[in-house]
């Protein structure tokens, strides 16, 4: 027996929490440590092994372009990726990720043109197989650097062997997907008109376009009507454009029958320029008066004017007699796309310069040819801008050269102008003035662009494939069968291929899978398996650049080398590459499978990824090549701004890992509506600073309870019932995470898991077991079934946070378990179904809800300084509603308070005692425990009316002294 009380040092006598896990993270010198450590012991290898013979669950990755280093939007696309992928892993899948790279295209090219520029070297004398080596080399670079930054991200996947649309066997599937299209009679070679990008010299797809803000000259231009039989001789339709480069090519005028017209006369004109008095003018009716007052016009209407009267005249081009052109007739035609929105009701048609005039003109061509109109389509402009032949008088032909429409660095070039003087020159002008407006721009090079008519390849949409189907019903019917999260992405996808045109393919440039085809002269496809037989091989075995090597024709025609079939020089759109990943990836690799089950890419993507994607595999394959699309939006700063380096407001992942680690960053992801578009600064990242170090405590308090675990399971009908309801807990989140992981719905997970941990745990179970963790014996059930509970609730909330926060899970898996591979070797836990009981949880929501007015009057009497520690008190509880107190009725309230006593009372509160409105009929007074002559423990500090009861510890409770006179006899005291 100790002989006296002052030599035991009682906190030596508590089971205290111990452990090596520290209170800060240190994440930015912990997460390369654990990055280091999965590459040694090739984590990815090891999870393909243990997966091995599981459901395949595949991600199939939209490739991020090679050529930088990346930014917070390739962040949130790898983490959420990640998590998806890990996720199915620890739920019994082979969830294996596969990364991969865009390498082709016009960025990587113009950086190269960049350093041959700065070097003075023209790129055109260099040999096309020494660029394209160059562009490979840049690509290369780029994959490397990314590498190790997705690393670092804490992402998982085959780094070691990732697909790149550059690989030769990925360029002889590319090529391969190209020559499908062709042999099934869906590639053409047609005239339509596309957006060119004059810079790049290149056609653009609408994937590659971002409209901003540009100020356009806008004119209003007559058109005279033709002849003198009709009733409207001597009048003039007038138009209006925002492009007057475009007159040139003006072959018709578009109106609408639903459109009401008016017969308009000048009365009197305060201009330079222009209409003068007695002129007649046709107009909308309803945007007469506005294009009257912009030329400084009075006029007065004479009369109606019909659709018929309109579909039966014919007019004269306004430039007739300029340069020698344009003495043809421009015939009228209806057009739905017409409407009296703005400008006159009349649309300027010039079918070489956009989709709309395009599609008009050719629906007409038949009865335009039956009337002895010239139907063909005038290239106006050629690839540098330039005005052609075509466009008399501003072409070749025109003193000082072709006027210009965009010059090689964007800015605008003289062809307004010159169009305009013309028109002035004519007496054709109505008005003029300038416009800002939304104007389409390449988004590489940040550019304006033109419509252009340009000889280019492309696959039909509405050419009937054999089957009843068209490659545009195929996609739609696609579209419904897919899972779209969130759902409004299939209304987006489905919008955009309703309405698209022909799939254009080629682009202008070197570097790139070529489109592989021999044509005639009149675009006519050599059908030959043969020679598409020893292309691909020769694809396979060298590359693409196998195309363009010296002698390449008379290699890949054979006998045919003596026919004229010409090789097309033309490269396939990098989103034909990037579309046709899923060949070389899902159906080439036997670790992945065909179809995925989920593409996951922004918001941007509908019209790119997920578009082209669909569209190469519902040609080649009838079908989607996913199940699922999942969308997430786009960074934007804390104030709703996008980001740009020009405010100031760009977040760098890697500053951030730098300073306060990835698992900071993929605590932001998780935290965030990630379907909408996300905010992000210094007040969010600190906001998710904050949640992860309450999160990171608790799980530390954990794991320095679990340091005295003997593995002692106690029944669960032996419980406490405040241990089986925190299973019960346990078991409704099961439900939660799974069906989270399942909808994508992370955020709804990690809401649920902190919640629980800092409002349930921490605050509330924790706080109330501590005593009987710290204080009771070893032998205690209560403590044995705590600290059970307390192993079940690390293991489950480790693992199913694992996908979200991997080093952090990492690091803690490795202190509880230092003999273990990893957490990401796991399986999400398997939780008991007779651990849910529904009605032991109702009950102690009442419990709960009389804890709360206890604690409510607990924090008000510390604000007073009444009390320090909640077990100085103890309160007096006035219940009068029944329910309540039968909730409360075998339940230690005292203990559940953790105050020292408590009294239940049925009388009346005081008028002064504490209530909270949300709880009627609980009132609380709080009373001092030490004026009820209660006694405080020296070593579990509860007061109580038994301590000194043993003579040995006079100090301390009976209960104490019992656990102290236990650990004497066990040789620890």
């Amino acid at each position: 027996m100790t002989d006296t009380v002052e030599t035991i040092d009682y906190s030596k006598t508590l089971y205290l929490p111990q452990t090596n896990f520290p209170m800060r993270g240190g994440l930015p010198e912990k997460e390369p440590q654990i990055v280091a450590r999965w590459q040694e012991m090739d984590l990815y290898k090891l999870l393909r092994e243990d997966a091995a013979g599981r459901p395949k669950y595949v991600l199939h990755d939209g490739p991020p372009y090679a050529n930088g280093t990346i930014h917070i939007g390739h962040a949130l696309n790898k983490i959420l990726k990640d998590v998806i992928t890990r996720s199915f892993q620890m739920r019994g899948y082979d969830s294996n990720y596969v990364p991969g790279w865009d390498c082709h295209g016009l960025p990587i090219e113009w950086k190269i043109e960049e350093k041959y520029r700065a070097a003075g070297k023209n790129k055109d004398e260099v040999p096309i197989n020494e660029f394209r080596q160059e562009c490979r080399e840049f690509a290369q670079h780029w994959i490397d650097v990314q590498t190790q930054e997705f690393l670092r991200l804490g992402v998982i996947g085959d780094f070691k062997k990732p697909y790149t649309t550059m690989n030769f066997h990925a360029e002889a599937r590319i090529a391969g997907e190209l020559l499908k299209f062709a042999m099934s009679g869906q590639l053409y070679r047609g005239s339509k008109p596309v957006m060119w990008s004059v810079v790049e010299r290149t056609a653009l797809a609408e994937a590659e376009v971002e409209y901003q803000d540009y100020e356009s000259d806008t004119i209003w231009v007559k058109f005279p009507v033709a002849g003198s039989a009709s009733s409207l001789a001597g009048a003039a339709v007038v138009i209006w454009t925002t492009t007057p480069w475009t007159i040139p090519g003006n072959r018709a005028v578009a109106y609408s029958p639903r459109i009401a017209y008016g017969l308009y006369e000048v009365t009197a004109a305060e201009n330079d320029f222009g209409p003068q008095p007695g002129e007649k003018l046709i107009f909308a009716d309803a945007l007469a008066e506005e294009a009257f007052a912009k030329a400084k016009l009075q006029f007065k209407r004479l009369r109606d004017v019909s659709a018929d009267e309109l579909a039966a005249i014919t007019l004269a081009h306004p430039l007739a007699g300029f340069g020698g052109g344009y003495e043809f007739a421009v015939p009228m035609l209806p057009g739905d796309h017409v409407t009296d929105d703005a400008g006159t009701g009349f649309v300027h048609t010039a079918p070489g310069h956009g989709r709309e005039d395009f599609d008009a003109w050719m629906d007409a061509a038949r009865d335009l040819a039956a009337r002895g109109i010239d139907t063909a389509i005038p290239f106006t402009v050629d690839d540098a801008g330039f005005f052609t032949k075509d466009a008399p008088g501003f072409g070749p032909d025109r003193e000082g050269g072709a006027a210009r429409v965009i010059d090689d660095n964007g800015k605008k070039g003289d062809a307004n102008k010159a169009v305009i003087e013309a028109l002035i020159a004519k007496n054709m002008l109505f008005a003029r003035g300038r416009l800002k407006h939304s104007y389409p721009h390449s988004w590489r090079s940040k550019k304006p662009v033109i419509f252009r008519n340009t000889p280019q390849w492309f696959v039909y949409m509405d050419k009937d494939l054999g089957d009843n189907t068209t490659l545009r019903s195929r996609a739609l019917n696609a579209i419904d069968a897919t899972r779209f999260v969130p759902a409004a992405g299939q209304t987006r996808l489905r919008a955009m291929i309703e309405d698209r045109p022909d799939w254009v393919l080629s682009r202008q440039r070197a570097w790139g899978v070529p489109i592989c085809v021999f044509a005639d002269e009149d675009g006519n496809i050599l059908k030959d398996e043969a020679v598409n037989a020893r292309i691909l091989e020769a694809f396979e075995q060298e590359g693409a650049d196998a195309w363009f090597a010296e002698g390449a024709r008379e290699r890949f025609l054979g006998s045919r080398a003596n026919e004229p079939w010409r090789m097309v020089t033309d490269i396939l759109d990098v989103w034909f590459d990037s579309g046709s990943t899923h060949t070389f990836t899902l159906e080439d690799r036997p670790d992945l499978k065909w179809p995925a089950d989920v593409y996951l890419e922004g918001s941007d993507q509908h019209r790119g990824w997920f578009h082209s994607s669909l569209l190469e595999s519902c040609g080649t394959r009838g079908r989607a090549p996913y199940d699922t699309v999942v969308t997430h939006g786009f960074t934007m700063d804390e104030d709703g701004r996008k980001m740009s380096k020009s405010l100031g407001n760009v977040v760098v992942p890697q500053e951030v890992m730098a300073k306060s680690g990835a698992d900071i960053l993929r605590l932001w992801v998780m935290t965030t509506d990630y379907w909408e578009d996300q905010r992000l600064g210094k007040n969010v990242l600190q906001t998710n600073i904050d949640a992860y170090r309450k999160l990171r405590n608790t799980i530390r308090w954990m794991l320095g309870t679990l340091a005295h675990d003997e593995g002692e399971d106690v029944p669960l009908a032996e419980m406490p019932e405040l241990e089986q309801l925190m299973l019960h807990r346990l078991a409704e989140l099961d439900e939660v995470v799974r069906s989270g992981y399942d909808g994508f719905e992370f955020k709804r997970i990690t809401r649920a898991l902190l919640d629980f941990m800092v409002v349930e745990l921490s605050a509330f179970y924790f706080d109330i077991r501590k005593d009987a963790l710290y204080c009771d014996a070893p032998s205690s059930l209560k403590r044995k079934a705590a600290v059970q509970v307390v192993r079940h609730l690390f293991d489950c909330v480790v693992k199913w946070l694992a996908p979200m926060l991997p080093f952090t899970t990492e690091e803690a898996w490795a202190d509880r378990y230092p003999q273990a591979r990893s957490v990401h070797l796991e399986q999400f836990p398997q939780v008991p179904s007779e651990w849910r009981n529904d009605e032991l949880a109702a009950k102690w929501r009442k419990v709960r809800q009389v804890r709360s007015v206890i604690t409510g009057a607990l924090e008000l009497e510390r604000a007073k300084k009444t009390i320090g520690s909640s077990l100085e008190a103890v309160p007096v509880v006035h219940i009068s509603d029944d329910a309540l107190l039968q909730a409360i009725a075998d339940v230690d309230l005292a203990e559940i308070g953790i105050t020292s006593d408590l009294v239940v009372a049925r009388d009346a509160a005081p008028a002064d005692a504490f209530t909270l409105r949300e709880v009627p009929g609980v009132a609380v007074v709080i009373e001092k425990a030490a004026d009820r002559g209660l006694r405080k423990c020296a070593r579990s500090w509860r007061y109580t009316a038994d301590v000194g009861s043993d003579p040995a510890f006079p100090d301390v409770s009976a209960r104490d002294a019992a656990v102290l006179r236990k650990l004497e006899a066990l040789g620890r005291l």
